[in-house]
C-alpha cells in the first residue's frame, strides 16, 4: 500500500489518526470485569492526551473515554461472547467505515481482527491478548504479513516466535485514582480471577490452609463453564476459612485489594499477562504467584511479592508477604506499568510499523516522564 507524502509526514512526527477497534462484547471501560476494555480505555485517553486523533469503534450506545466513538450496533454482545459471527459482523461494519482519507492506522484488539485485517485499506497493528498457540495460534499464523502483531509480554512472544510481531508492549493502567495502602494489609489472602482450573482456586485454598491464613475467593462467575467449575470443584473445598465473593464490581475489587495481606496467583497455564497482578501492586498489595507465563516479567520476587517454582513454596511465601513494603510495589508499577509508558511504547510501535511499510527508517521515539 502506497503512503502519500502528507500521511508520511504525519506518521513520522505529527499526530496520528488512529482507529481503535475493540470487540463488541463490553463497553469501554467496562462496569466490572473486563481487563481488555479497561486497558484500552486508559490507552485511548493517554493517546488523545498526547495529541493523537483517536476514534473508538465498539458496540453499544456509550463509552467513557475522551475519543470519538462510533458504534457498529446498539446492543453490546456480551451474551454471545466467544461466538465468531457477532465479532465478524462488527469487524465488517468497521472495515466499511475505515478508510485512508480519515485514518493513518487501525489498532485492533479483537480476536479475529488479525485474520481479516489484510483486506483493509488502512495499515493495521493488532494486539494479541490471548495465548498464541493451539487453534488461536493457527488463526494468527494465517495473518497477512502486512499486518503487525503486538505482544503483551515477552513470554507470549516466545510462545510463538514465528508470527509477524511488530513489537512488545506491556499492558498498563491509569494510576491517578488508584487507592493505595500505607501499611501492609492485615486481611485475608485474596484470589481475584474468573472461576477456571487455569486460575488455580483449589491450589489457593490448599496453600492458605497450609499457611494457616484465611482466604477470600473473589471470582467472575457468569458463564456456564465458570458456574459448573465453581459448583463441582470449588464449593466442596470451602470451609469457614474461605469467604466467597461472586462478580465483584470495580469498587468492591479495590476494597478487597486494599484489605488483603497479598494477592495469590497460583495459575496453571502460561498466562500471557495477568492485569490483576499490576492492579494489586498498584495499591501496594504484594503478589504471590507461580512461575508461569508472564509472571516473572511483572513481579519482582522478594520486592513486590514472591515468584514460586512449585505450589509447595506458596505457604511460606504467603507468610513472608507481610514483611514487604507497599511503597516498593507502588513504585514498581509507576515506573513500568503506567498508561503514559504504554502509550509512548505503542506510539513507537505505530511509527516503526508505518516506517517499515514505507521502507524508511522510523523516527527515534522518546518516552515521556512517567507521572506518579
Amino acid at each position: 500500500m502506497a503512503v502519500n507524502q502528507q500521511s508520511s509526514e504525519r506518521w513520522r512526527a505529527g499526530p496520528l489518526r488512529i482507529a481503535m477497534v475493540v470487540p463488541p462484547w463490553l463497553s469501554v471501560p467496562p462496569p466490572g470485569y473486563g481487563g481488555l476494555e479497561t486497558l484500552v480505555a486508559g490507552l485511548v485517553d493517554e493517546l488523545v492526551e498526547r495529541g493523537h486523533a483517536v476514534t473508538l469503534f465498539g458496540a453499544g450506545t456509550g463509552h467513557g473515554t475522551s475519543a470519538d466513538f462510533v458504534s457498529t450496533g446498539d446492543e453490546l454482545q456480551y451474551e454471545r461472547m466467544g461466538e465468531s459471527l457477532p465479532e465478524l459482523a462488527h469487524l465488517a461494519h468497521v472495515d466499511r467505515l475505515v478508510g485512508p482519507a480519515d485514518f493513518d492506522l487501525v489498532h485492533d484488539h479483537s480476536t479475529i481482527g488479525p485474520l481479516v485485517a489484510g483486506r483493509r485499506r488502512v495499515p493495521t497493528v493488532a494486539t494479541v491478548h490471548g495465548n498464541p498457540v493451539g487453534e488461536y495460534g493457527t488463526v494468527l499464523g494465517n495473518t497477512d504479513r502486512g499486518v503487525g502483531l503486538v505482544a503483551i509480554s515477552h513470554a507470549q512472544r516466545r510462545a510463538n516466535p514465528g508470527l509477524p510481531w511488530a513489537g512488545t508492549v506491556h499492558n498498563a493502567m491509569p494510576l491517578r485514582d488508584v487507592p493505595r495502602k500505607r501499611a501492609p494489609g492485615t486481611g485475608p489472602v485474596l484470589w481475584l480471577a474468573r472461576f477456571s482450573p487455569d486460575k488455580g482456586p483449589d491450589v489457593a485454598i490448599a496453600a492458605c490452609r497450609a499457611a494457616g491464613l484465611p482466604l477470600t475467593l473473589a471470582g467472575k462467575c457468569n458463564e456456564p463453564a465458570e458456574r459448573r467449575y465453581l459448583d463441582q470443584v470449588v464449593r466442596p473445598l470451602l470451609g469457614e476459612d474461605v469467604t466467597l465473593v461472586l462478580n465483584a464490581d470495580r469498587e468492591a475489587a479495590w476494597r478487597l485489594l486494599l484489605e488483603a495481606r497479598c494477592l495469590i496467583m497460583p495459575i496453571q497455564w502460561a498466562e500471557p499477562f495477568g492485569m490483576v497482578m499490576v492492579e494489586a501492586m498498584a495499591t501496594g498489595t504484594p503478589v504471590v504467584a507461580l512461575r508461569r507465563g508472564a509472571v516473572p516479567e511483572l513481579v519482582r520476587s522478594g520486592v513486590t511479592g514472591f515468584v514460586c517454582d512449585d505450589a509447595d513454596e506458596l505457604p511460606a511465601a504467603l507468610l513472608a508477604a507481610a514483611d514487604l513494603d507497599p511503597a516498593d510495589s507502588v513504585a514498581h508499577v509507576t515506573e513500568n506499568f503506567s498508561v503514559e509508558r504504554m502509550a509512548a511504547d505503542y506510539e513507537a510501535v505505530y511509527r516503526g510499523f508505518l516506517a517499515a511499510r514505507a521502507g524508511t527508517p522510523a523516527p527515534r521515539a522518546v518516552a515521556p516522564a512517567v507521572a506518579g
